[in-house]
């Protein structure tokens, strides 16, 4: 594990070259982390210490992040697209639901982030989970070096598309495979004769998904941890909709399990810790960390326990909406937290402004690159960014395929992620379908959401009083307010491109 004081003082004299000097260095790297099901609300930031005194001392986070949608497969397509799922039409992990489908192979893949990079002259390199669906047939188009995982997070027993070929592997722990393959990747970029290109390098560890597998080095290292009590935790609420009001209290062993995972989830997330370090120090040694922007994030949230639900996502809570996201790089500013609202779809306008490039009209997101260069010469910028409305969209999952014979339902009820060590409390559901406006025009810190179920359930909290969404106020607005907030969410429901960002 590369020692953090001595990163630091890399980054300390690095620190210390002129502004100008960093603008003549064009155009820039870009790497980007993505982590697996990592919450930022029950702290899962904590077991990356030395991540966070990286962005701490010399970036920026970001405290309104967030998914546009819930769960894995979606939010990806989302990322590498720059456009809703709406738009991409990848609507959950199945490959009916769109996952890594035709239609994504055939329209949207072919435009996406890396294929735009790479026209631009990127060297462009991928390692990790990509979709859940993915298989590797082939390799995805725009990826010059591509290290891609068969099917959904893992951390052993697993195959990776390694360009023109499937290698399988038993014992190798995948996230620090991918550490040593990025950066042998960035070395090779860096040294690249005879015309040294820049390079866009996008790394998916497994962590923090389950299986919940630490490196063995780590197993332990949070025995003592339990999962987050908030005032949620096991607390069955209501005014939910129908699939999490119908929640009971867990039972003890239940609660037993959460605090099992919430600790090796930690754990797994210190080999990512290892790894941001590492690549840190690569990009020293290659002299090319000033010229380089660092993205860390995670495709989605993850719950624990609150609302007497046991493990999982695909809800339209904090937990499991809002994201880790922070940046550093030339013109981020140093030490700060960022307060705009951004969502996932803003990364591929960003990092298409960072290199130079038009973004395309299609895309539903936008760059934050104006706001970051502001917030770093202490200018206030005339921007709309923080009068802004997300879209949080989700699809439930549940069929005949998704019945387990082990717990006590039908066939015929298509729930989905039931299994015994959640006490049979499903997870999802046919009709857990929703769409929410995540609210931040007038000062507000709002979230309102519409469910399309049998009762076309409303949601609605108030944040800045009620941080935990203990309470559901829909029945406290007035009702030319959620009039309001349904024309809205329809439009952005339909909405594309700069129609969406308006």
């Amino acid at each position: 594990m590369k020692n953090i004081v001595v990163i630091l003082s890399f980054i300390c004299y690095i620190a210390s070259i002129s502004s100008s000097a960093q603008q003549l260095a064009s155009p820039p790297n870009i790497i980007l982390i993505l982590s697996d099901d990592q919450d930022i609300e029950l702290h899962g930031m904590h077991p990356l210490q030395q991540t966070m005194q990286l962005f701490n001392m010399f970036g920026s986070q970001f405290t309104h992040a967030f998914t546009t949608s819930p769960i894995c497969c979606p939010s990806r397509a989302s990322l590498l697209s720059g456009q809703y799922a709406h738009n991409h039409k990848t609507f959950n992990n199945s490959l009916n639901g769109g996952c890594n489908g035709q239609h994504w192979r055939e329209k949207f893949e072919p435009r996406a982030l890396p294929v735009l990079l790479q026209q631009h002259n990127y060297q462009t390199f991928y390692a990790g989970k990509y979709l859940n669906q993915y298989k590797g047939a082939e390799v995805p188009p725009g990826w010059q070096e591509f290290h891609g995982l068969h099917g959904n997070s893992r951390y052993y027993n697993y195959t990776l598309r390694e360009n023109a070929q499937n290698v399988s592997y038993t014992d190798t722990y995948l996230t620090d495979l991918l550490t040593e393959r990025a950066a042998n990747f960035i070395r090779n970029a860096i040294q690249k004769k005879p015309v040294k290109q820049p390079f866009f390098a996008m790394i998916a560890p497994p962590a923090a998904h389950e299986p919940f597998t630490p490196a063995p080095r780590h197993a332990g290292s949070f025995a003592d941890v339990y999962a987050l009590r908030t005032p949620s935790f096991n607390v069955p609420h209501k005014d939910k909709h129908w699939l999490v009001g119908s929640s009971k209290h867990l039972s003890n062993a239940a609660v037993s399990t959460i605090d099992t995972y919430f600790q090796k989830r930690w754990e797994t997330l210190l080999s990512v810790d290892e790894m941001m370090t590492t690549l840190v120090a690569v990009l020293n040694e290659t002299q090319s960390l000033t010229n380089t922007y660092i993205i860390y994030t995670s495709d989605n949230g993850y719950h624990l326990g609150q609302f007497a639900q046991p493990f999982d996502k695909r809800q339209p809570y904090e937990t499991d909406i809002k994201v880790p996201l922070l940046v550093m790089g030339p013109d981020v500013p140093k030490n700060q937290l960022i307060h705009i609202p951004v969502s996932l779809l803003d990364l591929a306008p960003t990092i298409l402004e960072w290199a130079g490039i038009s973004v395309p009209d299609y895309m539903d997101g936008r760059s934050f690159k104006e706001e970051l260069v502001a917030a770093n010469k202490n200018l206030t910028l005339q921007t709309t960014m923080h009068e802004r409305t997300l879209l949080i969209e989700y699809w439930g999952e549940g069929n005949d395929e998704t019945f387990n014979p082990l717990c006590p339902w039908q066939r015929k009820d298509h729930l989905s992620q039931c299994s015994p060590v959640a006490e049979c409390h499903c997870q999802d559901a046919w009709n857990n379908t929703y769409a929410c406006v995540r609210d931040f025009r007038y000062n507000l810190d709002r979230i309102y959401c519409e469910f399309q179920d049998t009762e076309h359930f409303v949601e609605v909290y108030d944040l800045s009083e009620d941080p935990y969404q203990l309470t559901n106020i829909v029945n406290d607005i007035l009702p030319i307010e959620q009039a309001t907030y349904s024309i809205l969410l329809d439009k952005l429901r339909k909405c594309a491109g700069k129609k969406c960002s308006e």
